[in-house]
Parts: C-alpha cells; sequence; structure tokens
C-alpha cells in the first residue's frame, strides 16, 4: 500500500492542479494576513472559504483521480496485490497530497507573518485541523461515489450533488426545522444535527474557537455550553474521526466486492 500511496502522491504532485490549489492558498493567506488588521477577521474569512472550497476540491479530485486512473487501477488489480491497498493507497495519496497544499498554502505566510509567536497560533491550528478532516472525510466519499458507479458523468453529478447538500442545502433544512419546531427543546436536536454534517461540526468549532459563538444566536449558547467544553471538544473530534473511518472502511467494502 505504502508504494501505491507514493505513487498517487507524487503522480497528484507533479499536477499543474496541485501548485493551482497551493499558489491560491498562498495568494489568499498574504492578501488576508498583510492587508487586513483584525486577524480574527482573517481567520474568518479563511474558515468560509475552506469549508466550501475544501470539500469541494477534495469531491472533484477523488473522482477525478479515480476515473482517470481506472485503467492503471486495472493493471494493478491484475497483479498479486490486495484489493484494499490498492484503493486505500490511491485514497491516502490524493487525501495527504490535497491536505500538504493546504497546510504549506497557508502555513508559509503565517510564518511570514510571525503568527506562530502570537496567541492566533490555535485559532489557525483549529482551522487547518479542520481543513484536513474535511479533506480526508470528502476524498473518502468521492472515492465511494466513483467506486459505486462506473460511469464518469454520473458519479461526477452525484458527487457534486453530495457536496451541495452538505454545503448548502443542510443548512437550510436545519434552519427551516429550527423555526418550525420553534416551540419545543432543540437544544439535543441541535447538538445531533450539527454532527451529521462535518461542515457544520468544523464550522462550529472554529467559531467556538475564536470565542464569537454569539453570532449563533440561541443555537451559537448551545453549542458553546456543550462543544466549548473538553468532553464536548473531545467528542466533536471522535465524530470527526468516524467521519473518516465509515467512508474508508466502505471503500475497502465495495472493492472486495466488485466485480472489475
Amino acid at each position: 500500500m505504502l508504494k501505491i500511496l507514493k505513487y498517487s502522491f507524487y503522480d497528484l504532485s507533479r499536477s499543474r492542479w496541485s501548485y493551482v490549489y497551493f499558489f491560491f492558498y498562498l495568494l489568499l493567506g498574504v492578501v488576508l494576513l498583510f492587508l487586513n488588521n483584525d486577524l480574527s477577521n482573517a481567520v474568518i474569512t479563511l474558515m468560509n472559504v475552506i469549508i466550501i472550497l475544501v470539500p469541494l476540491i477534495g469531491t472533484i479530485f477523488g473522482v477525478m483521480y479515480f476515473y482517470n486512473s481506472r485503467e492503471f487501477t486495472e493493471l494493478l488489480l491484475a497483479q498479486p496485490v490486495r484489493r484494499s491497498s490498492i484503493f486505500l493507497g490511491q485514497y491516502l495519496g490524493v487525501a495527504i497530497s490535497l491536505s500538504a497544499s493546504l497546510i504549506f498554502g497557508l502555513g508559509l505566510p503565517f510564518i511570514i507573518y510571525g503568527l506562530f509567536q502570537s496567541g492566533a497560533i490555535w485559532d489557525f491550528a483549529s482551522l487547518l485541523i479542520s481543513g484536513v478532516f474535511l479533506t480526508f472525510i470528502f476524498t473518502a466519499i468521492a472515492f465511494n461515489i466513483a467506486l459505486s458507479h462506473e460511469n464518469k458523468i454520473k458519479g461526477f453529478g452525484l458527487a457534486i450533488l453530495v457536496w451541495l447538500f452538505l454545503a448548502v442545502v443542510y443548512d437550510g433544512l436545519f434552519l427551516l426545522s429550527l423555526v418550525y419546531f420553534q416551540d419545543y427543546p432543540l437544544d439535543k436536536f441541535s447538538l445531533v444535527a450539527s454532527m451529521l454534517n462535518p461542515i457544520d461540526l468544523s464550522r462550529i468549532l472554529i467559531l467556538l474557537k475564536l470565542d464569537i459563538s454569539a453570532l449563533l444566536g440561541y443555537t451559537g449558547a448551545v453549542f458553546k455550553q456543550f462543544f466549548g467544553t473538553g468532553l464536548g471538544a473531545f467528542t466533536s473530534i471522535v465524530v470527526l474521526i468516524l467521519w473518516v473511518i465509515f467512508p474508508v472502511w466502505r471503500i475497502k467494502r465495495i472493492a472486495a466486492k466488485k466485480d472489475f
């Protein structure tokens, strides 16, 4: 699996899109840090970009890489190599490559700015951790979709629909449910609903780290009461890890049964 991981990583490292992804975050970090006097505003702007763009890029790259490397994958399947090693190696190669572009693209401006010598390093760390989690989660979802659908158009379309639902539609349904059932206690419902969407969960963790949960209104007080505690932070990290583990387990399961 390590050899396949290295091949996938180096293959994506030579891709021009990886450099575009890296330089986009590099330029964004430089502009926000050196043209903005308030670091909190810079982190909030980066959060709004990351929680939308990172899942989209992870989904598109995952589906694109799987379909473009299909012939090479079929060649590997003819060799005495475990199926799980092939697909997990490809998945990790894509996820690690995208995560590296994100970390180095944002890390370099923060190092130059000298942010690591201030207290804002923890806000920046929570931002990067959330971005890495979202990369691994949505890349795994993309591989699941591509493995389940041989038709490229159908696979791409379904992948975009999944991202659109979790990034946009889910929030709308969540807010509508809060308004419609406002006469009922919604504390537990709000917590569970936020955990069922990794994008919402990542957004809440970053906002709580910046101590601006008041912007979330009533739900912000509920989230701060739970996620602001040590148990809440631990639970949220565990939930994000489960969001990574379950799609990866399903990749192994589909690959073991699929007839290529």
